[in-house]
C-alpha cells in the first residue's frame, strides 16, 4: 500500500492517511461569522471523501481581525455550539478536523467590523496608511485572544488548532520584514519578528493542555522585495519547534505578492511550488511538514512523501473541485485531480455565494443544454 494512505498520529490524533485539506475560505459562514448547514456540508463532504486531516476556513479570533464577509469566526462562547455541531459532523463522517485560528492585522476589514485595523507597522497603501502600529498592551490583549479562541474549539470538539501565521495575516506580518518595521523586541532580526508567534503558541499551549495538537501554517517566502526569506521562515520553525509545535504547513505569498507568487495558471510552474523550501526545513526542523502548493498528481505526492521532503499532502483548490478525491486515488483512478488551478473558484465567495468550482458548474451547464464543453 502507498505511504499516502498508512495511519499516523500526532500526539492524541490518529489519521486515517497523510492527505490534508489544507484551509480553504469557504464563505460560507453567517454575517456573524457563526456556522451554517452549508458550511457544516462542505466539511462533511471533505470527510466521506477521505481526507485524513480537515482544515478549516480561517476563523478569526476577535472582532477586529476578521478579513472578510461570511468568515468563519471564533471570537465569542456564543458561536461554540455551531462550531460543535460541525466538529460532530465530521467526525460522524469518520474524519478529523482542525479549527484555523487567524487575525487579519492590518488587511482587516474595517468597514465589516467598524474597528480600526492593527498590525506590527502602520501599513503603507494605494489609498493611504492603514491600521495602527500595535501597543505592547495590543499584542498582550492579541496574545490572550488567540489563547481564548483555541480554548474554545477544543472545547467544541476539535481534534486539533491550526494558528495562521501566513498569506500576510497578522502573525506572518510580524514575521516579514517587509510590514514589520518595528524597532522594539517584536521588530528587526528574526528572533525578535517571530516573538510574538512564540508567544501565542506558548498561551495556546497552556490553554489547551499538553496533548492537544496545535499546527502552524508558515510561508516559505513571502515573494515580496524585503519580504520573510527560506532562511528565516527555516529560524521560526526552528523557535517554534523548540516551543512545543506539532506540526508545521508550508505555504507562500501574501496579499500583496501577485505574479511573484507561483501559479499552475497555463501550466507555467511545476507542481509543489515550494518543495526546495521543504528540502531546507528538512535538514534543520524534525516536526512533521505538511506541504501545500500545486500537489496535483498522486505520483508527485508519492514522491513527496517517499524521499522525507513532505510528511503530510495538503491539497486546496483541488479538493474544491474533487472533495472526494483522496478517495479516488486510493481506489486506483490515478488520473491527474482535475481542478486547473485558476482560483475562479473564489469569485463566488466574493459574490456571497460560497466557494465553488465555476469550471466544473459550466460544464454541468453545457451538458444539460446540448452544447459540448470545453
Amino acid at each position: 500500500m502507498s505511504k499516502l494512505f498508512e495511519s499516523t498520529s500526532i500526539k492524541e490524533m490518529i489519521l486515517a492517511n497523510r492527505f490534508v485539506r489544507s484551509a480553504t475560505w469557504e464563505g460560507l459562514a453567517a454575517v456573524d461569522g457563526a456556522v451554517t448547514q452549508r458550511l457544516i456540508d462542505v466539511q462533511t463532504q471533505l470527510a466521506l471523501g477521505g481526507v485524513g486531516l480537515i482544515i478549516s476556513g480561517h476563523a478569526y479570533v476577535s472582532r477586529e481581525g476578521q478579513a472578510g464577509n461570511w468568515q468563519l469566526g471564533v471570537y465569542s462562547d456564543e458561536l461554540i455550539p455551531g462550531l460543535t455541531e460541525m466538529a460532530a459532523a465530521v467526525h460522524t463522517a469518520g474524519g478529523k478536523v482542525a479549527l484555523q485560528l487567524a487575525h487579519a492585522g492590518s488587511r482587516a476589514a474595517y468597514r465589516i467590523s467598524g474597528l480600526e485595523p492593527i498590525g506590527p507597522s502602520v501599513m503603507e497603501t494605494d489609498a493611504g496608511p492603514a491600521g495602527r502600529m500595535m501597543t505592547v498592551e495590543d499584542i498582550k490583549e492579541v496574545t490572550e485572544t488567540f489563547a481564548r479562541a483555541a480554548a474554545r474549539a477544543r472545547n467544541a470538539g476539535f481534534d486539533a488548532v491550526q494558528i495562521h501565521a501566513a498569506h500576510g495575516y497578522l502573525l506572518s506580518q510580524y514575521l516579514s520584514p517587509y510590514f514589520n518595521k518595528r524597532k522594539d523586541d517584536y521588530g528587526g532580526i528574526i528572533e525578535n519578528r517571530a516573538r510574538l508567534l512564540v508567544q501565542v503558541l506558548k498561551a495556546i499551549r497552556k490553554a489547551v493542555g499538553p496533548e492537544f495538537p496545535v499546527l502552524i501554517k508558515l510561508n516559505s517566502e513571502d515573494f515580496l522585495p524585503a519580504g520573510l526569506t527560506v532562511e528565516d521562515m527555516v529560524r521560526a520553525a526552528v523557535m517554534l519547534e523548540e516551543a512545543g509545535i506539532d506540526a508545521i504547513e508550508m505555504s507562500g505569498g501574501t496579499f500583496l505578492s501577485g505574479k511573484n507568487t507561483p501559479s499552475r495558471i497555463g501550466k507555467q510552474d511545476p507542481e509543489a511550488y515550494y518543495e526546495a523550501a521543504a528540502e531546507k526545513f528538512k535538514l534543520e526542523v524534525s516536526v512533521p511538514l505538511m506541504l501545500v502548493g500545486g500537489i496535483h498528481t498522486i505520483e508527485t505526492a508519492e514522491r513527496l512523501v517517499a524521499l522525507e521532503t513532505a510528511d503530510y499532502i495538503s491539497l486546496s483548490r483541488p479538493l474544491i473541485r474533487e472533495p472526494a478525491l483522496v478517495n479516488r486515488w486510493k481506489s486506483g483512478d490515478r488520473r491527474s485531480a482535475l481542478c486547473i488551478s485558476d482560483s475562479g473558484c473564489f469569485k463566488p465567495v466574493f459574490e456571497g455565494k460560497g466557494v465553488y468550482c465555476v469550471v466544473e458548474e459550466r460544464e454541468k451547464r453545457r451538458a444539460g443544454s446540448g452544447h459540448p464543453t470545453e
